[in-house]
């Protein structure tokens, strides 16, 4: 991945009014409500089992 991805929208205010913070990489400002925030990518989500995910066995 050479790019970082952007937000499309705030995620307090719903504004698309969105530039790059200097606090660091993720961090970004909304001009509409002046809230910086910060994304960060946690990780892939293990994939779910195959088998019965009801938790009942079918009689």
């Amino acid at each position: 991945m050479s790019e970082r991805a952007a937000p499309f929208f705030c995620p307090y205010c719903g504004d698309e009014d969105l530039r790059p913070n200097e606090q660091g990489h993720g961090a970004w400002e909304c001009a509409a409500c002046s809230r910086a925030f910060q994304l960060k990518f946690l990780g892939l989500l293990a994939p779910a089992t195959s088998g019965n995910t009801t938790g009942r066995e079918d009689i």
